[in-house]
């Protein structure tokens, strides 16, 4: 039986110890008529325990050989349902087959951005996310208009989520401790799972607008906006102070202007 699991600093590896952490963060998930849950990278499982004595079918993906063995010694129950793969690669669609799903895990930090825009282009069959991230980012994607943290991830995790900022973890629960804090955070997937704009456009708008994003929108998007009056009042503002509809709204304005 493989009984430690050394961290790997080229996979993000920091070991959650707390178990009363561990709880909190396996409570906090509420799978509302949801069977099915994913964990995200177990490590040595300390989520794991917790999950499975809820009433769901847990399924573990884990790209860490080390950690499979591990994992497959001390939590047998899981059988087939313990995938050695990559999150990122891994087609939860496929896998899940029209299922709604909750997706949990203690993200690593060097993959946060591309583990919430695979969550983003997996809303069919994800129903619900809490997960721990570095504290700046879980700040940035919950943060609302108006906010200094609002940006391209809270405006595009927020058309098809609701956001919530649930709780702060501190370094020296985690082996080996991270730099930064750790923020755990709760996704619930909104009713409409597209937007009522060109959605690529939308992402492009955002994008653009908030890598100048002390000009106002006027000047931000005029790579966008040839051709197009741009005499709406909306352009008069910065792309903090728009909400993600206005970001929709704004969307449709210049997309049916160009087409």
């Amino acid at each position: 039986m493989r009984n430690t699991v050394k961290p790997k600093k080229y996979l993000g590896q920091h070991f959650l110890k707390d178990k009363n952490i561990a709880k909190k963060i396996v409570d906090s998930l509420q799978a509302d008529n949801i069977e099915d849950v994913m964990e995200v990278g177990a490590g040595t499982g300390i989520l794991t325990g917790f999950l499975l004595k809820k009433n769901i079918r847990l399924h573990v993906i884990e790209i860490d050989r080390e950690s499979v063995e591990y994992l497959k010694s001390h939590f047998p129950e899981l059988k087939d349902n313990l995938l050695n793969e990559d999150f990122l690669k891994f087609d939860l669609s496929g896998y899940f087959k029209n299922k709604i799903v909750a997706v949990t895990g203690n993200f690593p930090y060097n993959i946060s951005g591309p583990v919430i825009f695979k969550i983003i282009e997996e809303r069919s069959v994800v129903g619900e996310v809490v997960g721990m991230f570095q504290k700046e980012v879980s700040e940035r994607i919950t943060a609302g208009p108006g906010s200094k943290t609002y940006g391209i991830l809270s405006v595009l995790v927020q058309a098809y989520f609701d956001t919530e900022y649930l709780f702060t973890v501190n370094e020296n629960v985690f082996y080996p401790p991270p730099k930064v804090k750790s923020g755990v955070i709760r996704l619930k997937r909104k009713e409409n799972k597209t937007l009522s704009c060109n959605e690529d456009f939308f992402m492009q708008i955002v994008k653009t607008s908030f890598n100048k994003r002390r000009k106002t929108l006027r000047n931000s998007l005029k790579s966008l906006t040839s051709g197009v009056n741009t005499d709406n009042k909306i352009f008069d503002r910065r792309p903090e102070q728009l909400s993600t509809d206005e970001f929709v709204y704004l969307t449709d304005l210049i997309y049916n202007e160009k087409v």
